[in-house]
Formats: C-alpha cells, structure tokens, sequence
C-alpha cells in the first residue's frame, strides 16, 4: 500500500510541476511520520523516499536509532523548543521551524560543537492565526538580518502552514506570499543565507504549493494513511 501511495503523490506531484512549468525532480518528498513507528518509516525508505520528517524530539531519538542502518536524511518540522535543540542540531538534516533569535543562538552553538553547518528554514506565519507559530511576514527580513552572524547556520529559506481548509484553493494566496518573500531575500546579500527552499504543502494542499513554488512537501496521510492516535 505505502509504494502505492508513493506512486500516486509522485504523479500528482509531477502533473502540478508541469502544469506550473516546473521540473518534477526539483520537488523533494519528505514523508512525515509523526506517530508512525519505525517499521512503517523502513517502508517508506525502502520504497525510494529517502526524506523523512518529524515533529517531536521524543519520537525522533529513539526512531533515529532504530533505523541507523538506512539511507534516512532526517527533517525536523515542528516547533523546536530551544532547550531540545541539543538533541539534535550535531546530525539533522534540517530545521524547518525557526522562529526565534534564542533558537537560532542554541542551534549555531551546538553545531558549532559539532564542526558543522545546520540547514535551516525561517518559519512564516502566512495565515495570521494566532494559534500558530512563525514570523510575521514584514518582519521576516529583519529577522534573517537579525541572524548574520551565526556562522554555523545556514539559512536555506522559508516555511509555511496553510489554512485548514475543505478547498486547497484557500492556500494558494500564503503559499504565493511565501513564494515572494523567498525572492525578496534572494535580493539580499547575506553570508549565511542562500534561500533556494519554500517548504509548503501538505496532503491537502500540496498541488497547490508546487504550482506555487514549493520545493519540499510534508506529507503524511497521503503516504501512510490515517495517523494513528497518540497515546
């Protein structure tokens, strides 16, 4: 069922790309297997999808170990409490969900202890709702300016959450705004920016999100099936 699934969200994702004159191969799958154990997420990895997200640092750990001997590149994608950024910031691939200076601090010195560059994503609140975590959209520049000197993170570009909405239309104006602020960042030169990521789009919406620009998508029901409740 799951190489099924994977199957069907590739060619969803490749009729989108082509209808917004994009390359389907410049889209990147990350599978986000929040509740899902370790055996489900082999599955995934077996079947081609190499990008896997998670959401809570107490799933992540254990399911990190459990699969060392895959090919797993590793996302964090939800909201980092900055004392669990230790936990962390020495080996995942990414953080999808910065939002903070006092993060952006704990993360660059943790990898500067580690010899190594973290990979980040400025989190953009595109939707306004207060229930939700990110950047206000005006203040996203001066927050990456904020950040010129953190030496070990590199600022990879910019994520977004949707409206919950019946109709995946209703993204399409937040993912668009995503789209240009990306652009008005790739105007400014900074040390440790390169923005070449929007991360938008989830099983909902994310045919939106890639005629719109997305160039990571985290998708979860469509890939796995119902979630599973957390105990």
């Amino acid at each position: 069922m799951i190489s099924a699934n994977i199957e069907s969200v590739r060619e969803r994702i490749a009729a989108a790309s082509r209808r917004a004159g994009r390359r389907p191969e410049d889209v990147t799958l990350v599978a986000v297997s929040k509740t899902f154990p370790a055996e489900r997420i082999r599955e995934v990895v077996r079947a081609g999808v190499s990008d896997i997200g998670e959401n809570y640092v107490q799933e992540l750990l254990p399911k990190r170990d459990a699969l060392a001997g895959e090919p797993v590149r590793w996302h964090f994608i939800g909201h980092l409490q900055t004392n669990k950024a230790k936990s962390v910031a020495a080996w995942v691939t990414m953080v999808h969900a910065l939002d903070s200076q006092a993060l952006a601090q704990e993360l660059d010195t943790r990898a500067a202890r580690a010899n190594r560059t973290i990979d980040a994503l400025v989190e953009v609140n595109t939707t306004g709702e207060l229930s939700k975590f990110g950047i206000a959209p005006d203040q996203v520049l001066p927050f990456v300016r904020s950040l010129e000197g953190f030496s070990h993170i590199r600022i990879c570009g910019l994520m977004t959450i949707g409206p919950f909405l019946p109709d995946p239309e209703g993204s399409r104006p937040m993912f668009r705004r995503l789209r240009e602020l990306r652009e008005t960042l790739a105007r400014h030169s900074q040390e440790n920016l390169d923005p070449v990521h929007l991360s938008m789009g989830m099983t909902g919406d994310f045919e939106v999100a890639v005629e719109e620009g997305a160039t990571l998508l985290r998708i979860g029901t469509a890939l796995f099936g119902s979630r599973p409740k957390r105990s």
